[in-house]
């Protein structure tokens, strides 16, 4: 056979040999790269999934919390005042009719701040009353209920023109004040509790300290799950979670957002 035609022989077969690897580089890199995809995929329903079961597991916490002041609060405040509206009218029939008159309107009184109490309640359990009126006004509704009841005295600071963060963020943010506030109460006999929102161009801070007992939060590993669950949910939100206390001056709770997404869903 000619040498001309033994180079073209050895030429096809090299090419035709290039092919078939640069086919197998080809087919292995699409096998490689649906195989990540699918595995990006799956991931991004993992994490669908996780965020859903969280967010519902702080809404469920949310209304138990919710539920408890509720219930308390028919108890120590409206049970009282209809108890007491009983006994006015109970002893009206023996009255002149001057004073009879003067006790059926503080009774009406009593009953219109009743009702009015109630409605209030009934729209706490409610998660939808957080995206009507706002992570602000919210909080401002608390913290005017700690006031009331006398039992701690509740400080708030708005810097900023208040913005909507989203109804999950802002659901997960008061999620985070109350079981703050819930330490502060149960746990760290405080008796002064401050709430500070500071809202900028792109960015949002709340901030929430007390003056209790505090902890060794360097050292805590019993009993410290509520706040890693703080933590926890604020990066679910695309927030961060920062805590410090110490024996004897409180606890400290900063939560930051920066800069603010508008999606807080796992896309």
């Amino acid at each position: 056979m000619p040498q001309t035609d033994q180079e073209v022989i050895n030429i096809v077969i090299a090419g035709t040999g290039m092919l078939l690897l640069l086919a197998v580089f080809i087919i292995g890199f699409l096998f490689l790269y649906q195989r990540r995809h699918n595995k990006y995929h799956m991931e991004q329903e993992q994490l669908k999934a996780a965020f859903s079961q969280e967010l519902l597991k702080t809404q469920i916490e949310m209304q138990e919390q919710t539920l408890n002041y509720v219930s308390r609060e028919i108890h120590d405040n409206i049970t009282q005042v209809l108890s007491f509206v009983k006994l006015n009218l109970a002893f009206t029939a023996n009255l002149t009719d001057a004073d009879r008159t003067h006790k059926i309107d503080e009774s009406r009184k009593l009953v219109a701040q009743a009702i009015g109490d109630l409605r209030d309640l009934s729209k706490s359990l409610s998660f939808e009353h957080i995206a009507q009126l706002g992570l602000v006004k919210t909080i401002a509704i608390e913290a005017d209920r700690i006031n009331k009841s006398s039992i701690m005295e509740a400080v708030m600071d708005v810097e900023g023109q208040p913005f909507s963060l989203g109804d999950e963020r802002e659901l997960v943010f008061f999620r985070i004040f109350q079981e703050t506030l819930n330490n502060a109460l149960k746990h760290a006999g405080a008796s002064q509790f401050k709430i500070s929102m500071r809202y900028d161009d792109n960015a949002f801070n709340l901030t929430i300290a007390d003056n209790g007992a505090g902890f060794d939060y360097d050292a805590l590993t019993v009993g410290g799950s509520g706040l890693r669950n703080m933590q926890n949910r604020a990066s679910l939100v695309g927030a961060v979670a920062k805590i410090s206390s110490s024996p004897g001056k409180g606890c400290y709770v900063s939560i930051d957002v920066n800069p603010i997404s508008k999606e807080t869903t796992i896309a």
